[in-house]
């Protein structure tokens, strides 16, 4: 039988892709909004798809703020931002 493969909800767009296509968002139990690359630490993760276009669909609609029930302030979109655009280069 297929592997079942999980996933997740891009809290930008709002499309379905697998865990793996995704890049986790992650409210860490200290409050914090960082970036999960490992997609194993503690806490409550969101999910966006790997373009920078869904990071700032997810600002504009407050899809973070759903997720992790609370207010986000600008700086943390911006550090997401320019960690985005290291990441991807």
């Amino acid at each position: 039988m297929a592997k079942k493969i999980p996933l997740r909800q891009c809290v930008g767009c709002g499309e379905m892709k697998s865990k793996k296509e995704m890049m986790r968002v992650l409210k860490t139990p200290e409050e914090t909004i960082v970036l999960d690359k490992t997609g194993k630490k503690n806490g409550r993760g969101a999910y966006l798809c790997v373009e920078k276009e869904c990071l700032l669909k997810a600002r504009k609609n407050k899809g973070l703020e759903r997720s992790f029930k609370m207010s986000i302030p600008n700086e943390v979109y911006d550090s997401l931002e320019k960690e985005f655009d290291e990441e991807n280069g």
